[in-house]
């Protein structure tokens, strides 16, 4: 099936249609691009993604096929994917159902067959872009493109909440019952290896909605708080921010990506749109104390900005070389540290695994306030 791409400020792109684009009219959100050269199912069902169709650099798509224990959710999260050749072979000893079928099970429209060497360089020259997928077959130009400009700009969203768990549940057990502290979760659009890492540290985990008050978690006698990765803009997620201030001092916090944002809200800061975002597995990153470079995963949007936090009160202990964007923070005398990149997927030869045992040593290490 013929398909195509149309941008907000008319650029069109046309290649042939997969996955679930015979059951829906279009996909719809905004287009952002991922370095990563594997892991395209776990991509697809991260929530942070949530509002976005993304477009895969790497040159083939599918060709290893799905498997349930690779999803980081119950569903994928993208609007739409766009790669440039959509592999009809499946060959792994893991695969449990090819890509095709997988994306169409859940009506998740696939464009391949397209330059997304272009694509990628017009959004780096132009940033984020609204874009629609859809059949070329009857479709308008210019109807597809209005429909684009129509889509509601990820600047002022909250997509938190829309993506967070609706009740609590608990993690899966933990590697040891030794220590075994007790980790209330925040799921913004938490991915599932968030828990399996806490609980691969000896954490049990208690995850909850992202609007949980700081009342209620208190309620739960954490050794800890972790504030998830998530969709969206993090300004207009007030309520975590009151919460995260509600808690600071009263408990060891540990936050990754939109956790990150909200921690430099509730200290203070502000938070700003990258022109194009961080998205891929690898993005280097110098850690301040030591001056190590780690190669990190990256899903993020907006970031915070350095200059807007108080030097009295944190330590900026994380870059990115790429562009200079803050990637870290740890406050001066409170029990709070802060990444902007995702820890737990580790692609790189000098993983960040310490910072999950950096939380528990903080949990363990310190009496806490309850």
């Amino acid at each position: 099936m013929e398909a195509l791409l149309a941008l907000e400020d008319g650029r069109v792109f046309r290649g042939t249609g997969h996955g679930g684009i015979a059951k829906t009219k279009a996909g719809a959100g905004e287009v952002v691009f991922n370095t990563s050269m594997t892991g395209y199912q776990e991509i697809c069902t991260d929530p942070s993604y949530a509002g976005q169709i993304v477009c895969l650099t790497a040159p083939q798509i599918g060709n290893y096929g799905t498997t349930a224990e690779d999803d980081e959710a119950n569903h994928p999260f993208v609007e739409g994917l766009i790669v440039r050749e959509f592999s009809s072979i499946t060959s792994n000893w893991r695969s449990q159902q090819d890509c095709q079928d997988y994306l169409d099970r859940f009506g998740i429209p696939v464009l391949a067959g397209i330059d997304t060497r272009a694509l990628v360089r017009h959004l780096r020259s132009q940033g984020v872009l609204r874009g629609v997928i859809a059949p070329a077959a009857g479709a308008s130009i210019d109807a597809l493109v209005a429909r684009a400009r129509a889509i509601p700009p990820m600047t002022g969203t909250d997509l938190a909440q829309v993506v967070s768990t609706k009740s609590p549940y608990d993690g899966p057990p933990p590697s040891s019952l030794e220590i075994a502290p007790l980790v209330v979760a925040f799921d913004y659009g938490m991915k599932r290896n968030i828990t399996r890492q806490l609980a691969g540290h000896g954490c049990r985990v208690r995850v909850v909605p992202a609007k949980t008050s700081a009342a209620d978690v208190l309620a739960l006698h954490p050794d800890g708080v972790f504030l998830s990765n998530g969709p969206g803009d993090p300004e207009p997620c007030t309520y975590a921010v009151e919460t995260i201030r509600g808690l600071m001092g009263r408990v060891p916090i540990f936050g990754i990506c939109l956790g990150h944002q909200l921690i430099g809200l509730a200290l203070g800061g502000k938070t700003y749109k990258l022109k194009f975002g961080h998205h891929g597995g690898n993005h280097p990153v110098r850690y301040e104390p030591t001056g190590r470079i780690e190669i990190t995963a990256h899903n993020h949007n907006f970031a915070v900005d350095p200059d807007s936090l108080r030097a009295s009160d944190v330590d900026l202990t994380h870059f990115d070389l790429n562009d200079g964007t803050l990637e870290g923070l740890r406050h001066r005398s409170l029990p709070l540290f802060s990444v902007q990149y995702h820890p737990e997927a580790a692609p790189g030869p000098h993983d960040s695994q310490y910072l999950f045992h950096d939380f528990v040593t903080l949990m363990t290490d310190r009496p806490t306030d309850r």
